[in-house]
């Protein structure tokens, strides 16, 4: 099929290095999407990292209520003495929580890989992480000896802090890694970030 017939059918595409105006806007005249302006070099990466640094935030909150309100509600009832189980498993359903969230909203625009592969990663990342939070609750219950509630509190709110660092570089070094942004599911475009 001739080139001119697919530019009929298929929207062109445009990369940030094409534009001449690194503030040009661009709209979408078939959706009637407002025009939205995209940044190109430094101030569009900036503007990228501070998007997912901001979702990520917002999933790792909610995360945190499922994690620490989770590890107190076992250790409070079913698992009173055994704090370190209570912290893996409120770790690992924040981890499920977080993939959902991070895959679907906060990384939606990086995606490629096949789903098991980044499931894969992003488990291998999260196990990783809970063994740096629960290290510090195992360290402060266990090897200080403060047994205390606040204190096993206080650890895990540390240990979940630690492990976020680790998480968020991971994710963008491994899970969501090297994959070119696609402009039409930029969250940027769509006025969703």
């Amino acid at each position: 099929m001739p080139k001119d017939t697919l530019h009929g059918i298929c929207p062109p595409t445009i990369t940030l290095l094409e534009m001449s105006d690194p503030t040009e806007a661009t709209s979408d005249a078939r959706t009637g999407a407002t025009p939205v302006t995209r940044r190109g070099g430094v101030a569009g990466l900036v503007d990228t990292v501070w998007h997912e640094m901001a979702k990520f935030g917002l999933i790792g909150a909610i995360s945190f209520v499922i994690d620490l309100g989770g590890m107190n509600l076992l250790t409070h009832t079913v698992l009173e003495d055994k704090v370190t189980t209570a912290r893996i498993v409120s770790g690992v359903a924040a981890t499920a929580f977080a993939w959902f969230g991070n895959r679907s909203w906060t990384f939606a625009h990086r995606r490629s890989r096949p789903v098991h592969h980044e499931l894969t990663l992003f488990f291998v990342v999260n196990g990783l992480a809970l063994v740096i939070s629960t290290a510090c609750l195992v360290l402060s219950h266990y090897g200080l000896d403060y047994t205390s509630r606040l204190a096993d509190n206080i650890a895990t709110v540390l240990g979940i802090g630690l492990g976020t660092l680790f998480r968020f570089w991971a994710y963008k070094r491994f899970v969501f890694a090297n994959e070119p942004m696609d402009e039409g599911t930029s969250p940027r475009e769509h006025g969703l970030a």
